[in-house]
């Protein structure tokens, strides 16, 4: 359920993807300093954005800085450092890795998840001492989400509902935030991406729900009867495609809330037109070419 949140890298200025590509270093060097090498593995563009949007809101004073990478030996490369947002989003990196991990095991009996999971158990223990009251609540909304999943929910919007609502306690981060109202707003933003994330990931799985009898709540909605799933598909599109369009409709409006100078033109880049182009290449509604490329 991750790597949906990225920037649209031709539409940007070559300084700003530097900056960008300097946070999602900062995130991954953040991993490895606090929580080991290996867990490095798990970075997603997410939490880099996630990074991005709280140095912004909080307005951090960020130092770049040129260090060497174990996997760009050759090249120094900018890495933003001593950021609290780099350092929160790090720690979110893993707590989401440890969950995803825990919800992929349970539905495959994985032996590759359960070994993950016991790679980052460790990481995970000390991170949930470190945010008791966000851990706790992120796995009410996990339980909401898997009871929901189990009733075979015949709504998107409710299926949604408890991983939104969990995007929404992650965004606002209350160290980070300058205010009351920049927390009302950093929250409305959250929740409309988990609800975003959550049902593109469910149209982009559909297929592979279908086939291994995993819980969609567009199959269920929709009331898929074993007909061509490229004909479902284009059956309950526009449907899809609506809520999918009203959710970053309403990021965006969020956003333009939010008295952000700093990382603006990364945020607007991956807001209003990354987001958007992933969103229609999913729904194949243009093609946007190929999968973007790791930083």
């Amino acid at each position: 359920m991750f790597g949906y949140v990225v920037p649209e890298k031709p539409e940007m200025k070559i300084k700003e993807y530097e900056l960008f590509r300097a946070y999602y270093c900062g995130v991954c060097r953040s991993i490895g300093r606090r929580c080991g090498q290996l867990k490095r593995l798990t970075l997603s563009y997410d939490t880099t954005f996630l990074a991005v949007l709280l140095s912004a809101a909080a307005g951090e004073k960020v130092q770049a800085l040129r260090k060497r990478c174990p996997l760009h030996p050759f090249e120094r490369r900018h890495v933003i450092s001593g950021s609290s947002a780099v350092d929160y989003a790090s720690d979110i990196n893993i707590i989401l890795a440890y969950y995803n991990l825990e919800d992929k095991k349970r539905d495959r009996d994985s032996a590759v998840s359960a070994a993950a999971l016991a790679m980052l158990k460790r990481s995970f223990g000390r991170l949930r001492k470190k945010y008791p009251d966000k851990c706790c609540l992120m796995e009410q909304r996990l339980g909401e989400l898997i009871r929901l999943e189990k009733q075979k929910c015949g709504s998107m919007d409710m299926a949604a509902e408890p991983f939104a609502r969990m995007m929404e306690e992650i965004t606002a981060y209350e160290p980070l935030c300058t205010g009351e109202e920049t927390r009302k707003v950093l929250r409305w933003l959250g929740y409309n991406l988990g609800k975003w994330i959550y049902l593109l990931d469910a149209f982009d799985d559909i297929e592979k729900d279908i086939k291994s009898g995993n819980y969609n709540p567009f199959v269920y909605q929709f009331g898929y009867n074993g007909q061509d799933v490229e004909e479902f598909r284009g059956q309950i599109r526009e449907k899809a495609a609506f809520t999918l369009f009203y959710t970053l409709n309403e990021i965006s409006r969020a956003f333009e809330l939010l008295d952000v100078k700093l990382n603006r033109g990364i945020l607007e880049n991956i807001i209003y037109i990354g987001m958007l182009r992933k969103t229609e290449n999913i729904l194949g509604i243009r093609r946007c070419g190929e999968v973007e490329e790791s930083v």
